[in-house]
């Protein structure tokens, strides 16, 4: 009997951070499949509501197109198998979806991407508590859908005008939810956090492990090979 093959991961993102931290639990995707949504919010859309419809809208995309990529591929595997090596195939993978919203009560601070966006987002979040909200969706091979929400809550000190002008000079706002990367220099901005530090990085490792676990993907038989 042959072995049963390890289940392929696709990760719908190109983020560095959402990488590293499941790498940091010993998971590998076998690709990244970015997606280009439009993220703008809906008339009277939660902050919640968005991150965890953005999330679904990503692995979804991303399935489909690994589905139309493999379609595509079907006809040219018979026609070249003697003249080309077979190409990989990721319609049978689990596709794993994230997205992360800052917001002050209702109102959901952008993804900054010009200094103007990062001072006021740094500006509103100066001195109070906020909250930060990641969706976690993945689509099985046989395109079931699994999802998650996690809420955090993030206080920061009081910022002086000299902090908030160096940590715009730093760059590390830029694409952020709420203008800044907890796993960077804003760190010496938080004064409390309740909740799932990784989810506010970008993916919530506990969440993400035990959606994937349920649907039977060996996560813990990856760290055997984990150096």
């Amino acid at each position: 009997m042959a072995a049963k093959s390890t289940p392929k991961l696709v990760l719908a993102s190109s983020s560095p951070r959402r990488l590293a931290l499941l790498q940091q639990v010993g998971l590998q995707p076998d690709r990244l499949q970015p997606v280009d949504l439009d993220e703008t919010p809906r008339r009277r859309e939660s902050p919640r509501a968005l991150a965890a419809r953005l999330a679904t809208a990503k692995a979804k995309t991303a399935r489909e197109m690994l589905v139309a990529m493999a379609k595509s591929m079907d006809g040219k595997e018979s026609e070249f198998a003697d003249l080309s090596p077979k190409t990989e195939r990721y319609d049978d993978a689990f596709v794993l979806g994230a997205d992360t919203v800052v917001a002050v009560g209702q109102r959901i601070l952008p993804k900054t991407e010009t200094v103007n966006e990062a001072v006021e987002a740094l500006e509103r979040l100066s001195g109070r508590a906020h909250r930060v909200y990641t969706g976690v969706a993945f689509v099985t091979p046989r395109g079931g859908l699994r999802k998650r929400l996690v809420e955090s809550k993030v206080r920061f000190k009081k910022l002086s005008r000299i902090e908030i002008d160096a940590y715009l000079a730093s760059d590390e706002w830029r694409g952020k939810a709420g203008g800044y990367a907890i796993q960077g220099l804003a760190a010496a901005f938080v004064t409390n956090l309740q909740g799932s530090y990784t989810s506010v990085v970008g993916l919530p490792l506990f969440e993400t492990v035990s959606l994937l676990q349920g649907e039977g993907f060996p996560v813990v038989l990856n760290w055997l090979n984990h150096e």
